[in-house]
């Protein structure tokens, strides 16, 4: 078995850890099971393919930065925004390097590539990639509040207020008042 294989392996491994994290913040509004790290990342990534190919940019490389956006949490879990007063923030750049130390060159170049693209936001594709992170936000705030839980308004502003794009905000701004389940409406 070669080292790059079983490199790969611990950090497919590592990875499978976002499907247990929680989104820590939902607990602060009352909800018991607020949705896995992994399954954010999902809708984020799928967001942000739909908000590159809207704004011309490139869908798959938007997907593959959102995609790597939360990664670093399998070191950190994740920290709610009312940390920031105590915490510094952990760099993602750093524990990325740390995580991909292993990885053969084409992995672990390509990852760090993504997470240095994702967090400089300098790209089309990055800005999108951020958009999408806060418009799912928005859309499980909405979600959540539709289910029951109150005090989401906080999620919803900021989620609002962190927006770059023309596609982000005229997305955000349907959001808000059309149903979660305006997708079954035919």
């Amino acid at each position: 078995m070669s080292d790059a294989a079983e490199g790969l392996a611990a950090f497919g491994y590592e990875l499978g850890v976002l499907k247990r994290i929680r989104r820590s913040g939902w607990w602060h509004a009352g909800v018991r099971d607020p949705e896995s790290v992994a399954e954010h990342t999902m809708r984020v990534s799928q967001l942000a393919a739909l908000l590159a190919a809207e704004e011309g940019g490139s869908p798959e490389r938007a997907a593959y930065l959102a995609l790597w956006h939360d990664t670093q949490e399998t070191r950190t879990g994740d920290l709610p925004h009312m940390v920031k007063p105590y915490l510094s923030k952990p760099d993602p750049e750093q524990i990325t390097a740390d995580q991909t130390t292993r990885l053969p060159g084409a992995s672990r170049d390509t990852v760090r590539s993504a997470v240095a693209e994702y967090e400089a936001a300098h790209s089309l594709e990055a800005r999108c990639a951020r958009d999408a992170d806060k418009l799912e936000m928005l859309l499980q705030a909405i979600e959540y509040r539709d289910l029951g839980v109150h005090r989401i308004d906080g999620w919803i502003n900021s989620a609002l207020d962190g927006l770059t794009t023309d596609t982000g905000r005229n997305i955000a701004e349907a959001a808000v008042s059309v149903s979660p389940l305006a997708w079954r409406d035919r």
